[in-house]
C-alpha cells in the first residue's frame, strides 16, 4: 500500500513515526486535520503484525476523529496514535518515551485513552507532557471517558428505537453487545437498568462470565454474535467486523454501538441500507468520550458534559433527516454534514 497516496486521497496532514531504542518504543501518530483545532485522539496500545497495518489503522482512525469532532460541534481536529507492542511490553519508561514524542509536537496533537490504555497510563504520560487529556477527575481532568461513551450510545440507541419502532423504550427490546471491554461492560449495565434483554459476547470468557452473573444475559460465541436475533446489534470491540459476509447474516433492525470503524469499509453502509437495517454512524453515536474530554479543556463540569453528550440524539436526528431528504445512507449524510463544517473552516482560514 502506498501510504502517501492514501494520505493525499483522504486529506491527512501528517504521519509521524517515533522510535526509542532504549525503551523499545515504536509509535505512530497520525494527524488528519487541524482545521477546527488541535488534533485530539486516543492512543491505541496494540500488537500489530506489520508497520503497514499499524499505520493504516492510525490513518483511518484519525480521519474518523476529525469527522467525530466536526459533527459534534467541537473545536478540535482529528488525530490518533498507536504504540506497536503487546501488553507485556508496557512499561512506565516506554510510556514516558511516548509522552515525550507527543510533547515534541507542541500541542498539534493531544493524546488520550484508547484500547489497551488506562487512566494510570495517561497519568504516566502526563508526567512528561501537558498534551494528554482524560486524566483523573481528582487531578482536574474529566476521568475515564468510557462511561460517557456508553451513556452517549444509549442516548443514540433510544433515538434509533424511536425512528424504527415509534417508541424509545428498551422494554421488550433485545440488544446484542459484541465486546465487553470498558465501554461494552458499562453499556450492558445501562441497558440492563433500562429493561433491555441482553445477548453478549467477548473473546475473554471471564468477562462474559462476570456479565452473565451480574445481569443474567444470554451469550453467543464471538464468531456468532452478529447472527443474534435482536432489535439492536451493538459492536463494541475492534473495527472492521461488518462486511459482506457478516452483514448478510445480521438479524437485527438497528446497528448502533461504541466501536470505532465497525464497517470494514464505508461502502458497506450501502449493504446495511439494502437490508433495511438502520445504521447509526459510529463517530456520531460514540462521540460521548470525545465530548467529555473536550469539556476538560474548558474547566471540567460533569453536568455540562452530560448535557452535551445527550445532544448525540439531536445529532443523529440531523443525520437521519439528511439521509431521507437526499436518499443516501446515514453514513453518507453524516460525512456530508462533517465535511460541510470542515469546508467552512477551510474557507475561513484561506480568507474565502
Amino acid at each position: 500500500m502506498d501510504l502517501f497516496k492514501v494520505m493525499a486521497k483522504e486529506g491527512h496532514e501528517q504521519l509521524i513515526v517515533f522510535t526509542d531504542p532504549e525503551t523499545g518504543l515504536k509509535a505512530i501518530i497520525s494527524i488528519h486535520s487541524t482545521l477546527l483545532g488541535p488534533a485530539l485522539g486516543g492512543c491505541r496500545f496494540w500488537s500489530y503484525k506489520t508497520f503497514e497495518e499499524a499505520a493504516t489503522d492510525a490513518l483511518r482512525l484519525s480521519k474518523t476523529m476529525t469527522y467525530k469532532a466536526a459533527i459534534s460541534g467541537l473545536n478540535l481536529g482529528g488525530g490518533k496514535s498507536v504504540i506497536c507492542a503487546g501488553p507485556q511490553e508496557k512499561t512506565p519508561a516506554l510510556l514516558r518515551a511516548f509522552g515525550r514524542s507527543v510533547d515534541s509536537l507542541a500541542g498539534l496533537y493531544v493524546t488520550a485513552q484508547d484500547v489497551g490504555m488506562t487512566l494510570s497510563d495517561l497519568e504516566t504520560i502526563r508526567e512528561v507532557t501537558r498534551y494528554a487529556a482524560g486524566i483523573p477527575e481528582q487531578k482536574g481532568g474529566s476521568g475515564d471517558p468510557s462511561s460517557m461513551t456508553a451513556r452517549g450510545v444509549v442516548y443514540g440507541m433510544r433515538y434509533c428505537l424511536k425512528e424504527i419502532f415509534g417508541s424509545d423504550s428498551f422494554r421488550d427490546r433485545t440488544v446484542a453487545v459484541q465486546g465487553l471491554g470498558k465501554v461494552g461492560r458499562q453499556l450492558v449495565g445501562l441497558l440492563h437498568r433500562e429493561g433491555a434483554r441482553l445477548i453478549v459476547s467477548d473473546l475473554d470468557a471471564s468477562r462474559v462470565k462476570a456479565v452473565v452473573a451480574e445481569v443474567k444475559a444470554e451469550t453467543l460465541p464471538p464468531a456468532r454474535i452478529h447472527t443474534a436475533v435482536c432489535d439492536i446489534f451493538a459492536p463494541c470491540a475492534m473495527g472492521g467486523v461488518l462486511h459482506s459476509a457478516t452483514i448478510s447474516k445480521l438479524r437485527c433492525r438497528i446497528v448502533a454501538g461504541a466501536a470505532n470503524n465497525p464497517l470494514a469499509s464505508w461502502a458497506d453502509a450501502n449493504l446495511l441500507q439494502r437490508r433495511r437495517i438502520l445504521y447509526a454512524p459510529d463517530y456520531v453515536i460514540n462521540a460521548g468520550g470525545l465530548i467529555n474530554i473536550a469539556c476538560e479543556t474548558e474547566g471540567y463540569q460533569k453536568e455540562k458534559a452530560e448535557e452535551r453528550v445527550a445532544g448525540i440524539a439531536e445529532n443523529l436526528s440531523r443525520v437521519f433527516a439528511r439521509a431521507k431528504e437526499e436518499k443516501i445512507t446515514p453514513l453518507e449524510a453524516a460525512n456530508r454534514l462533517a465535511e460541510e463544517r470542515l469546508a467552512k473552516a477551510r474557507a475561513s482560514r484561506s480568507g474565502g
